[in-house]
């Protein structure tokens, strides 16, 4: 496995946008993008592609806070840098997120792989969601995505596998949110909820607080048999 800070793209082709790339040992036909939380490509989200390369997926993790923060990495367990992560958030434009998602499928179709997935966390889940429903991408999967509820008129648009991990005790998306969310997506054919009886937001983080292993493990488990069937 090999990684590197790369740049790729614009959507535009009007110049590029940062990303970090994580590459297999062996040539891969299949890719995984990483979609940060609102952290940034920190630690955590490069340990995640670095994880998909060693599956033998060609991962790559999009800087989507490039636009106003590029190159920013923040520790969720940090009272501050949290309350910085919250700022950015208030001042990102999703739809400005599934353009430079849309970049990377470009780019790693360009690459060589013929089959691409996205998995993403928080912000990033509900981007996973908005790439479902937006783009040709071929799976998607989103952990604990904020929003989403917002976003349901969408659905009809989503053509291609897409599973969601959904924490019943996530204090930024509450129980009403939860039951629209099933009420909306659970007769959609290509939409799988799976739900984290008593767990919070964050709960497969890589590392720090607010990791829970065996929920982290289950849905891992979960969406590396997800892609394995659908990237295949």
């Amino acid at each position: 496995m090999a990684a590197t800070n790369t740049d790729i793209p614009k959507l535009d082709g009007a110049g590029t946008l940062p990303a970090y790339v994580a590459r297999p040992d062996a040539d891969s036909m299949r890719a995984i993008i990483v979609i940060p939380e609102i952290f940034g490509v920190n630690e955590g989200i490069r340990k995640k592609c670095d994880d998909w390369a060693a599956e033998g997926y060609l991962a790559i993790a999009p800087d989507i806070f490039w636009r106003f923060a590029p190159g920013v990495e923040l520790n969720p367990d940090v009272e501050a840098e949290l309350q910085e992560a919250f700022g950015y958030f208030g001042q990102y434009d999703a739809d400005d997120g599934v353009k430079d998602i849309e970049a990377a499928i470009r780019w790693l179709h360009a690459q060589g792989a013929g089959k691409v997935g996205a998995v993403g966390f928080c912000l990033g889940g509900r981007l996973a969601y908005m790439t479902a429903a937006r783009t040709d991408i071929d799976a998607s999967v989103g952990y604990y995505g904020v929003m989403i509820d917002q976003m349901l008129g969408e659905s009809h648009a989503i053509a291609r596998p897409l599973m969601l991990h959904i924490p019943t005790e996530d204090h930024l998306v509450d129980h009403e949110a939860q039951k629209k969310i099933h009420e909306g997506l659970d007769p959609h054919p290509k939409v799988t909820l799976h739900d984290y009886q008593g767990l919070d937001h964050g709960f497969a983080a890589t590392m720090g607080n607010r990791r829970d292993e065996d929920g982290a493990q289950l849905a891992d488990s979960r969406t590396r048999a997800f892609f394995a069937e659908h990237l295949a």
